[in-house]
């Protein structure tokens, strides 16, 4: 059973772009393109965002990929 993206969209509290962005990322697993539609498996729970919630996590973040490189540098 699938669900469109407005149904999607009200079920995770999200707005319709949001979930066609999502979709066209193929962060939702079992999604399907039906010409201009989504359908999305009903199942689907919504994906985790990956996006940082302020400067503080991404300079953090920053630092610790930093670290990682030079360590890896000779």
């Amino acid at each position: 059973m699938y669900i469109s993206v407005k149904q999607a969209a009200e079920k995770w509290g999200i707005s319709d772009r949001r979930v066609r962005i999502l979709c066209s990322e193929g962060k939702i697993p079992g999604v399907i393109r039906e010409g201009r539609r989504w359908r999305i498996p009903a199942e689907a729970g919504k994906p985790k965002d990956g996006r940082y919630k302020s400067t503080e996590n991404l300079l953090v973040s920053i630092d610790r990929k930093k670290t990682e490189l030079d360590s890896r540098r000779l």
